[in-house]
């Protein structure tokens, strides 16, 4: 078995940039590809953005696309969001997840607690 774990949340202002991290353990999570969601309160979770095993393929949604980068060490076993440009309504917990592939975004791993971030206006 293994787990995700996401980290780098916090409080920023609007227009400015953080670095989440989701660190994968075992063997099944760190060759999968991963995705990142986000969840709004009274929101449903929204696809993010995704990269391949090998982080030669992605995919982002529209609404991040061209202000999100996602990226991976394999090495380190970590997966990156880095958010520039933030918007006062990117507030929520921000979560990783294996998904089957790039362009899927079905996850086949459990949710972690994600990581909170907040965009001040």
């Amino acid at each position: 078995q293994g787990r995700l774990v996401e980290s780098g949340g916090g409080l920023v202002q609007a227009g400015g940039s953080l670095r989440l991290s989701c660190a994968a353990s075992g063997r099944t999570f760190s060759t999968a590809a991963i995705g990142w969601f986000r969840q709004a309160p009274e929101k449903q979770r929204e696809f993010l953005a995704a990269i391949s095993w090998t982080g030669g393929s992605t995919r982002y949604a529209d609404s991040v696309k061209g202000r999100f980068t996602i990226s991976r060490d394999n090495a380190k076993n970590t997966v990156y969001l880095q958010m520039n440009s933030l918007k006062p309504e990117e507030t929520a917990v921000y979560y990783c997840n294996a998904v089957l592939n790039v362009q899927s975004s079905a996850v086949f791993g459990s949710w972690g607690q994600g990581t909170q971030v907040t965009v001040s206006s």
